[in-house]
């Protein structure tokens, strides 16, 4: 009895392990919802902040828009005033406000996009994602709730099996006690001998066969109840160990990906429109950026000057030549080489001839001297603070406000520099001027007076004279 008493004790154990385990697989299984209840939330606040970055993204864009279209169109209207289209530096300005009219068409399609495609397409995906997560739910339930009647149906299956086994110990104990008596019975008798009748003895051995039978009837009963009782309990704690391997390793899978369907793929959509625009916008950039360049590849400072002519060439083209008038039917319309004023004319052509080239000598020197000074002044200014640096590092936003000084002061020194080139290549510009207009004024007076004096000197060899 003492071993029966162990194996009942041991039998109440096992089934406070398994109430332990059940305790633990509900606790496990509520917080698996909470958990889908907290991803859903997430969710919804990622959604939600998305939402409101695209919105606040395409009100800037189509506020950029705007000014950008303000821009364009205010200087559009100034410069159809000016005609001079065909100078380079306006075509220039052309290529310029003709593709900044366009970026600002392709940020206010991103600006529309972002606050209503965009916004709209999110809402509709907080929407589903609230309602799969509902229906998941109530799916997961489901699957948690069958759980938990399989393992049910196995505890009782376990205390089913506990009970007739306990049932099959104590009928077994019973029938060794019976045993035991009526080994003691059968001992005594034979002790006794003669001393009792044969009708007791008849009677005591009916009484123990009695006994005998229905203990060991009593015995096979609850064996035949216990062995159905541990297949039917095996039998379920197989089927339970079944559904919490495919609830744990399928089931669970299988319901995150019902939470989650559609959602990364209605992000994915809605991030690649944004993409799509911003690379729309990328492209027309760098288109008009390259015809731009082109435009200003294109600059021609000779061919701006000579259509600047062109389309006013009344106003710039030589207007007429001086004409000889001879006073009152003077028949001479040319420089006069005779006897009487010859010798004064040959001095006068010696005197022209020396300070011609002395003029044309200068003339030469100063233009060299103002090539030299405009490529000065125009190295000076490619070197200005137009140049943009390669790189602007991070750490500029953070530098005190004394800290562009020295720029500064190396900028002011440029400057003054530069014009103080400007002033000394103006002084070379009217020195070339002035000398190259008195040399061209010396050569015709030049060419004039040789002319005359070669007719004379061919007059005066002539010998037909």
């Amino acid at each position: 009895m003492m071993t029966s008493h162990g194996k009942l004790r041991k039998e109440k154990g096992s089934l406070a392990e398994y109430e332990s385990q059940m305790k633990d697989l509900r606790a496990q299984l509520t917080d698996q919802i909470k958990i889908l209840d907290s991803q859903v939330e997430v969710k919804q606040q990622q959604l939600s902040d998305l939402s409101e970055f695209l919105r606040r993204r395409g009100d800037i864009e189509a506020e950029y828009a705007r000014t950008l279209d303000k821009l364009t169109e205010r200087f559009t209207h100034k410069t159809k005033k000016k005609e001079q289209w065909g100078q380079s530096v306006c075509q220039v300005w052309s290529v310029l406000l003709t593709q900044t009219r366009l970026e600002s068409r392709e940020h206010a399609a991103l600006g529309d996009t972002c606050c209503n495609t965009l916004t709209q397409r999110l809402v509709h995906v907080s929407e589903d994602t609230h309602r799969l997560h509902k229906r998941s739910k109530e799916v997961g339930i489901q699957m948690q709730d069958e759980l938990l009647k399989v393992t049910t149906e196995l505890q009782t299956a376990l205390k089913t099996y506990n009970q007739y086994h306990t049932d099959c110990l104590i009928a077994e104990g019973k029938l060794k006690e019976a045993e035991r008596l009526e080994e003691r019975h059968t001992g005594k008798s034979s002790e006794l001998g003669l001393s009792q009748s044969v009708g007791q003895r008849r009677s005591s051995v009916k009484k123990m066969e009695r006994l005998m039978e229905k203990r060991h009837g009593r015995v096979q009963e609850t064996q035949l109840k216990c062995t159905k009782a541990r297949n039917d309990y095996l039998l379920n704690m197989a089927a339970a160990n079944a559904a919490m391997n495919k609830y744990y390793l399928q089931d669970v899978s299988t319901l995150i990906d019902c939470c989650d369907l559609g959602f990364h793929l209605s992000v994915e959509r809605v991030m690649k429109c944004y993409l799509t625009s911003r690379w729309r916008i990328q492209k027309t950039e760098e288109t008009g950026l390259r015809q731009l360049e082109s435009a200003v590849t294109s600059l021609d400072q000779g061919g701006d000057r000579d259509a600047l002519l062109q389309q006013h060439d009344t106003a710039f083209c030589l207007p007429f030549r001086f004409n000889y008038h001879p006073h009152e039917g003077d028949q001479v319309c040319e420089v006069s080489a005779e006897s009487q004023v010859r010798y004064e004319l040959e001095t006068r052509f010696q005197q022209l001839q020396s300070r011609l080239a002395a003029v044309t000598l200068e003339t030469e020197e100063v233009s060299k001297t103002l090539k030299a000074t405009l490529t000065a002044l125009l190295d000076n200014v490619c070197d200005s603070d137009c140049n943009p640096s390669p790189d602007v590092p991070s750490s500029l936003s953070h530098e005190p406000l004394g800290g562009s000084t020295a720029p500064k002061l190396i900028l002011a020194k440029r400057r003054a520099n530069q014009q103080e080139t400007e002033t000394y290549y103006f002084t070379k510009v009217k020195e070339f001027l002035t000398s190259s207009s008195l040399s061209f004024k010396l050569q015709a007076k030049h060419d004039l007076l040789q002319e005359a004096i070669q007719k004379a000197e061919a007059v005066n060899s002539d010998p037909s004279r």
